[in-house]
């Protein structure tokens, strides 16, 4: 009998609780109806700063590099480097054949010492024997001081060696040469380029109609385009005044920090931002600002609405992204689902 009481009894109690859960969902799904799930954040007012594009090559600093020359002529018989090449302090670099006119003047530069000496010499015995005057005496010393200093010219412009070896004056960089193995040079003729090591500045070119905003000393991040180098920070030291006729843009050097000199070589690709001004902004993900013929705009949530806010991208790198509108500072950004909105639409948060 308690049995068959039993069952009706729990046939009521399930009906009960499955129309209590319909009508659950059919709560929800009339609260739902007409309103799109969307993510929100909250923006910040924080501080940006304007930045200048540039692009460019590491290069040797023309106030440190240099040409390595020679004050006489010859020919090279060893080209001990090439271009490019790292070197140390003292490593040879060239081998130089001094010019037959070099060797020759020095020969005549001894002989004219060998000559000054005796003559020197017979003069004082002259002296001694009261045959030559003090005055004869003073000008035998001073042609043996002029033949002496003749000779270390001659031997200074290398003539005193048969071949001579040309080192490296520090750590460095080869730059190009300037000359091929068994040519000959003149006098001063530059025969290669020398970039001492950590001795780099970054040759930049900038958009002409930016260059008003830029000034020595000004911050600038750069950073190797091939490679997986970690950028570094320089100095703007310079800015061109006139557009380059090859690449239409406006020169830029800036300084490099001495940590550049162990991770870039010359002639490395670099790309830079120059930092200029700072200015304030609000800051929202980079999904919330969308775009469309009328510029950049994003949503708010307005009582549980979708608010179309212009704004003006000032900082587009990142995220988030630096924007300037009329937002209210206690209203959310709509981040995802803002494609799928229009001006005044219902809105709801959605479960993340």
């Amino acid at each position: 009998m308690n049995r068959a009481l039993f069952l009706p009894l729990l046939c009521l109690l399930l009906a009960a609780c499955g129309h209590g859960a319909t009508d659950d969902d059919e709560a929800e799904a009339a609260v739902a109806k007409g309103q799109v799930a969307v993510t929100i954040a909250t923006p910040v007012q924080r501080s940006f700063h304007d930045t200048v594009e540039a692009w460019g090559v590491a290069a040797g600093d023309p106030q440190h590099a240099r040409a390595i020359s020679l004050a006489h002529g010859g020919q090279v018989v060893a080209l001990n480097v090439a271009a490019g090449q790292s070197v140390r302090r003292g490593q040879p670099l060239l081998t130089i054949a001094p010019d037959p006119a070099a060797r020759s003047a020095y020969r005549q530069a001894q002989s004219a010492l060998e000559l000054a000496r005796g003559e020197l010499k017979r003069t004082e015995q002259l002296a001694a024997q009261r045959l030559a005057t003090q005055s004869q005496l003073a000008t035998a010393r001073k042609a043996l001081a002029d033949a002496q200093a003749a000779l270390e010219a001659q031997r200074a412009l290398g003539g005193g060696s048969a071949q001579e070896t040309v080192s490296a004056p520090a750590d460095g960089v080869v730059g190009a040469l300037s000359v091929g193995l068994g040519e000959r040079f003149a006098a001063n003729a530059p025969l290669l380029g020398f970039t001492p090591a950590h001795a780099l500045v970054a040759q930049l070119g900038v958009q002409p109609e930016d260059g008003a905003k830029l000034h020595a000393g000004m911050p600038v991040r750069l950073r190797a385009v091939y490679g997986d180098q970690a950028g570094f920070v320089g100095t703007l030291r310079m800015i061109g005044q006139s557009i380059d006729p090859q690449t239409h843009l406006l020169d830029a050097q800036v300084e490099l920090p001495a940590e550049a000199g162990a991770t870039l070589v010359a002639g490395a690709a670099l790309e830079a931002q120059i930092r200029t001004a700072d200015f304030n902004a609000w800051a929202v993900p980079r999904a919330a600002v969308l775009h469309d013929e009328h510029g950049d705009y994003l949503f708010e949530v307005v009582r549980g609405h979708a608010r179309r806010i212009a704004v003006t991208l000032r900082s587009p790198a990142g995220d988030p992204v630096g924007v300037q509108g009329p937002l209210d500072a206690q209203a959310k950004v709509i981040v995802l689902g803002a494609y799928e909105l229009a001006d005044g639409d219902a809105v709801r948060e959605s479960a993340r």
